[in-house]
C-alpha cells in the first residue's frame, strides 16, 4: 500500500483526476490523505465529492476553512457565496449524503507508524502534539454533534488569539477551528493572526506559525496546506506545504508519505 497526500483540490476536479492517474492510484490498495479545502471556488465541488466519497474506504480528509464554511451554510440555512460556486453540488440530489460525509470528517489525522501530523493549517505553536489533538477531537464532537448549528453559528470570529484566552467551551471551539483551518502567521507571542495571507516577510513582525520558536514538531513531520503563497515551500525539511494554489491558476500536488517525493499536475484553464 502507498499513501499519499495531497493539497487544497477548491473544486478542481480535472486536476485531481489527473493527478491520481499520474499517481496511478489504486483505491483497492492506496490511501490518500487530503489536507482540507475540498469544495469552493474551483468550478466541480461536487464532482471532487463524488470521487472522494466513491473512494471513502481509501480516503481520509482534514477539514479546511471552505469545508466548514459549507456545512455552516447550510446548516443555518444561509445562501452560498456565489465565488464558491457550489450551486450544482448544493441542488444535486446527493447533496445531503455528500455533506454528511464531509461532517464526518476529522481536523486532524496523527499517522503513528510514521510519526505524521495531517492538517489543514498546521500546528499551532500554542499547542503540544497530545493538546492538539484532544482539541481537534473536542471540535470534532462539536461541530459532528446534535448541537452543530449552535457551534457553526458562532464559528465565525477571529477571538480568542491566544489559546489561554479560550475559557468557555465556544471560545476552545473557536480557537481551534481558527488554529486547524485559518491560521497561518503568529505574532511574536504565539497569538494568531488571521487577516495577514500573503507570503512571509522576513523583515515583518508576523512570523509563519512554523517558523515560532516554541512550535512543537521536531521529532515528527506536519502535512499541510491552506496557504498557496508559500508555493510548497517553508524551509523546514520535515514541515511539508501541499497547496500550491490550483485552483489561483498554480497546481495541484500530491507527496508519498513514505519518501516524501511530490507530484504536481498544473492547473488547467478551464477550472
Amino acid at each position: 500500500m502507498t499513501q499519499y497526500a495531497v493539497g487544497d483540490i477548491q473544486g478542481c476536479y480535472q486536476e485531481l483526476d489527473a493527478l491520481l492517474k499520474r499517481i496511478d492510484f489504486n483505491p483497492s490498495k492506496d490511501h490518500l490523505y487530503c489536507v482540507g479545502d475540498i469544495v469552493a471556488r474551483g468550478s466541480d465541488s461536487l464532482a471532487c465529492l463524488r470521487r472522494l466519497q466513491a473512494m471513502e474506504h481509501a480516503v481520509s480528509i482534514t477539514l479546511g476553512n471552505h469545508d466548514l464554511h459549507l456545512l455552516a451554510t447550510v446548516a443555518l440555512g444561509k445562501e452560498a457565496n456565489p465565488k464558491d460556486k457550489l450551486a450544482a453540488l448544493l441542488t444535486a440530489p446527493d447533496c445531503p449524503q455528500l455533506l454528511a460525509f464531509l461532517q464526518r470528517q476529522p481536523l486532524a489525522i496523527w499517522l503513528e507508524k510514521r510519526r505524521m501530523l495531517i492538517s489543514h493549517a498546521g500546528l499551532s505553536p500554542q499547542w503540544s502534539l497530545s493538546q492538539a489533538l484532544q482539541q481537534a477531537r473536542f471540535a470534532e464532537q462539536c461541530y459532528q454533534g446534535e448541537d452543530a448549528a449552535y457551534y457553526f453559528a458562532r464559528m465565525y470570529q477571529n477571538a480568542p488569539s491566544q489559546w489561554h484566552e479560550a475559557q468557555s467551551k465556544v471560545e476552545k471551539f473557536i480557537y481551534t477551528i481558527n488554529a486547524f483551518t485559518r491560521m497561518r502567521f503568529v505574532n511574536k507571542q504565539g497569538a494568531l493572526n488571521l487577516s495577514d495571507k500573503g507570503a512571509p516577510n522576513q523583515n515583518g513582525p508576523l512570523i509563519p506559525w512554523f517558523n515560532h520558536p516554541n512550535r512543537g514538531g521536531e521529532d515528527f513531520d506536519i502535512v499541510f496546506g491552506h496557504w498557496a503563497a508559500l508555493e510548497g515551500h517553508t524551509g523546514i525539511a520535515h514541515i511539508h506545504a501541499l497547496d500550491t494554489g490550483c485552483v489561483w491558476g498554480g497546481s495541484m500536488t500530491a507527496m508519498n508519505l513514505k519518501n516524501k517525493n511530490t507530484v504536481s499536475i498544473p492547473a488547467y484553464l478551464s477550472s
